[in-house]
């Protein structure tokens, strides 16, 4: 049985190393032959050199360049690199658990109408702001209810992170579409569920993730994230989940409430009432994840949440306004990855 590991990465020199041995130290069975390729966009923070160096202690490694430096191209690349029965991809900066990859297999065994496998992300902080984001992305008012990142037990879900396919779901609906910059997880795995395939959640698995420490990435991260799920919409002809147009919608309103100030005072009361809710919840559940960690500042927690939504929604309008009222293609900024 063979087994291929795809990590798409670019300057990732602090976690690379730890990544790779995460791989090569988990469990798997005898007769499974593993392959795992870095797949990288001409890193230039000393990530390449950091794999070189891996490959004296791991003849299975090997090193791809993307020179498109683009996420879905990295996938396909590593995928395309030579024949196997399964395909995990693994993000750089996640570290698998010792029992990631062989329950992940068990699960496709035992289970052929599971398509697609994956685990619970455990944050890992690089600095305060870090665990501050962390904490938001962990809750379901930061990310939505039904988000995989907020799941705690086992159970079919729309999308996981750091995926595990047989092969040939990849013969039967295609690769990842290379036209998506963001989002291209979420397509294919919706391409997925379409065609009859089912994805499942693992509680029993975990992966640590190094969380962007940078609230300026966030804002770009969450933009695009919210700008490219239009594309994805338009490509299917279909809104993929329905928590997405909830930050949409919350920002539309917002627009609306500000124009609500030319027409008295009665409108106004009434159109503050969703924002005074809003302004509640956020502050009940930064004051609740506050409370086991004091030593962070109560407003860094608030002011995570808005920036999530505003983020996303102005994204997801932008990507209205251009993808089906300008029908443009991809702005050249929305290109840019937030690293």
């Amino acid at each position: 049985m063979k087994l291929s590991v795809v990590i798409p990465c670019r300057n990732e020199a602090l976690y690379i190393e730890e990544c790779i041995e995460a791989i090569y130290v988990a469990s798997l069975p005898d007769e499974v032959v593993l392959s795992v390729y870095v797949v990288d966009g001409m890193s230039d923070d000393g990530t390449r050199e950091i794999i070189h160096q891996l490959k004296d202690s791991y003849p299975s490694l090997e090193l791809i360049d993307n020179v498109k430096q683009l996420t879905p191209y990295a996938f396909n690349l590593g995928i395309y690199a030579k024949p196997c029965d399964y395909v995990q991809i693994i993000g750089a900066r996640h570290i698998i658990s010792s029992n990631y990859l062989l329950n992940n297999l068990k699960t496709l065994q035992n289970d052929s109408s599971i398509w697609c496998v994956g685990g619970k992300i455990e944050n890992e902080y690089v600095n305060e702001t870090g665990k501050v984001i962390a904490l938001a992305m962990g809750t379901q008012l930061g990310m939505g209810i039904g988000n995989f990142r907020t799941l705690d037990q086992s159970g079919f879900t729309d999308t996981v992170t750091s995926p595990m396919y047989p092969y040939w779901v990849f013969e039967k609906i295609g690769f990842f579409d290379e036209e998506l910059i963001r989002n291209q997880d979420d397509d294919f795995n919706y391409r997925v569920t379409k065609a009859g395939g089912k994805i499942f959640f693992d509680a029993t698995i975990s992966l640590k993730y190094y969380v962007r420490g940078n609230f300026e990435q966030l804002k770009r991260q969450f933009f695009q994230y919210g700008y490219w799920k239009v594309y994805v919409n338009k490509k299917h002809q279909a809104v993929t989940t329905i928590r997405q147009l909830v930050p949409p919608l919350f920002v539309a309103y917002l627009f609306l409430f500000v124009i609500s100030f030319l027409f008295g005072i009665y409108i106004i009361g009434v159109g503050s009432l969703p924002f005074v809710i809003y302004l509640a919840l956020v502050f009940y559940v930064s004051t609740e994840l506050q409370k086991n960690n004091k030593e962070l500042k109560l407003w860094d927690i608030f002011k995570t949440f808005p920036i999530l939504h505003v983020s996303y929604g102005l994204g997801y309008l932008n990507g209205i306004w251009d993808f089906l009222v300008m029908k443009k293609q991809p702005s050249d900024k929305n290109k840019v990855m937030s690293r």
